[in-house]
């Protein structure tokens, strides 16, 4: 059984959010052709001198901080890929019930 294109796995994706670092190489022309969808960077203000928290970066390093929680997030421990996806949601679904709690739901 062939695996699906990637094509057809995301069908609404429409912007790839990534690093500015990435425009250099060819991956720009890559998602274009492959996922039919466009690369957009996320670049620094030009204004600003020292940090500063980049929009879109800011929720993929949040992201990574919640999963690294769980000690099997800690290191790659998974050799099978679909068993680390199993992980990842098993932890964020946890994360989510918690933040449902301390909003006041039951869950």
């Amino acid at each position: 059984m062939q695996p699906k294109p990637i094509k057809d796995m995301y069908e609404t994706l429409r912007v790839v959010f990534g690093d500015s670092a990435y425009k250099r190489s060819g991956l720009p022309d890559w998602v274009k052709e492959e996922l039919d969808c466009v690369l957009q960077p996320v670049l620094r203000p030009v204004d600003v001198d020292g940090f500063v928290v980049l929009p879109k970066r800011w929720i993929v390093e949040r992201t990574f901080a919640w999963l690294k929680k769980y000690r099997r997030h800690s290191k790659d421990y998974e050799r099978n890929p679909d068993s680390s996806v199993a992980m990842i949601y098993i932890a964020m679904t946890k994360n989510m019930l918690g933040m449902l709690e301390n909003k006041g739901l039951q869950v």
